[in-house]
């Protein structure tokens, strides 16, 4: 929703964001040419939230009224209705729907988007009806992703590595749903093959602990923690993989890394197929399958040349999800 809004205002619509006084959103759109309004939902019921947003449309008398939260929905549809303002909202998460959920997006008036087709036939199987939902690309602010290759020499330098050493880059939630134990078993046997195999880890979390420990004594693999920013490091890296055993409504990270013209190895899992062009700029493996993944990781070490085709063809991929496409097809869907 930061790139969104940022994207909105770029194609000349006048923006307004309740935002969180404290939250990362309001830093992120700080600098933005939109106009922030502060509150705090703590629930779906917050008294606080409810009537700064009141005040705020009250305010501002948009012409749209668009969420992105889950427990803001509620408050959003009602008072949207009782103020006259039509309402979008989006769904990121595939998440259970509560019945009261699924009424409202089942009956409300209201238009919902999906950023995926993936979730979006997941919110279908969860009884909402399929007329109701319509899918809005995850959009990426593509000059914020671009190829840096005085960051690929420095930090390769500083990692110890050389031009033919090979780095495999995670970013994200260190997590077993998102597949690390697996990444990093695939890792440690094509080190096993071919030495110049390495393991790049950007990201923290639920499981950050047990995957140190399980990391200790290899050299080969380098933990950073947590980046920021993280875009960089896409340069860095030779490919991105993404191996989630448990689906991921989209694959961002991907995206962002194809922007970077890194190649990438997402698994067939969720949206995350959606996310970029398989055998153009990546390999799409088998979720689960650790030998597929070592042998993905060998391949492309051994073949520089197709890691390279894989890596030309990444930002012509993201171009598709760029920020200001996504802004004009919303701009130009919502009065339908």
């Amino acid at each position: 929703m930061i790139t969104l809004s940022r994207a909105l205002a770029d194609q000349g619509a006048e923006v307004h964001c309740l935002v969180h006084p404290q939250g990362r959103i309001a830093q992120a759109l700080e600098t933005a040419p939109v106009t922030r309004h502060f509150g705090v939902f703590r629930n779906s019921a917050d008294p606080g939230g409810i009537r700064a947003l009141r005040r705020a449309i009250r305010m501002v008398q948009p012409d749209w009224v668009i969420g992105s939260f889950s427990k803001e929905y509620w408050p959003l549809a009602l008072i949207s209705r009782s103020e006259g303002r039509p309402l979008a909202l989006f769904r990121h998460m595939d998440l259970h729907l509560k019945p009261g959920t699924r009424w409202l997006l089942s009956r409300w008036p209201l238009r919902l988007f999906a950023i995926s087709a993936y979730l979006r036939e997941r919110l279908i199987l969860q009884g909402v009806p399929a007329e109701r939902v319509e899918v809005l690309a995850n959009p990426l602010r593509l000059a914020d992703f671009q190829r840096d290759f005085t960051a690929r020499t420095r930090q390769r330098a500083a990692l110890g590595l050389t031009d033919e050493d090979f780095l495999v880059g995670f970013v994200g939630a260190w997590h077993r749903g998102k597949g690390v134990f697996l990444l990093a078993d695939a890792i440690d046997a094509a080190h096993a093959t071919d030495a110049r195999v390495h393991g790049l880890w950007l990201g923290g979390g639920t499981h950050e602990a047990e995957l140190r420990a399980y990391l200790e004594d290899k050299p080969w693999h380098h933990l950073l923690g947590w980046q920021d920013p993280a875009t960089p490091w896409y340069s860095v890296m030779d490919t991105l993989a993404l191996p989630s055993i448990e689906p991921d409504t989209f694959g961002r990270v991907c995206l962002e890394a194809q922007a970077c013209a890194t190649p990438v190895l997402g698994a067939a899992m969720g949206g995350i197929p959606e996310s970029f062009a398989a055998d153009r700029s990546g390999l799409l493996l088998p979720a689960g399958n650790m030998a597929c993944w070592r042998d993905a990781i060998l391949r492309l070490t051994a073949d520089r040349h197709l890691c390279a085709e894989f890596g030309a063809a990444g930002p012509e991929y993201a171009r598709h999800f760029d920020a200001g496409i996504i802004a004009r097809d919303l701009l130009a869907s919502l009065p339908r």
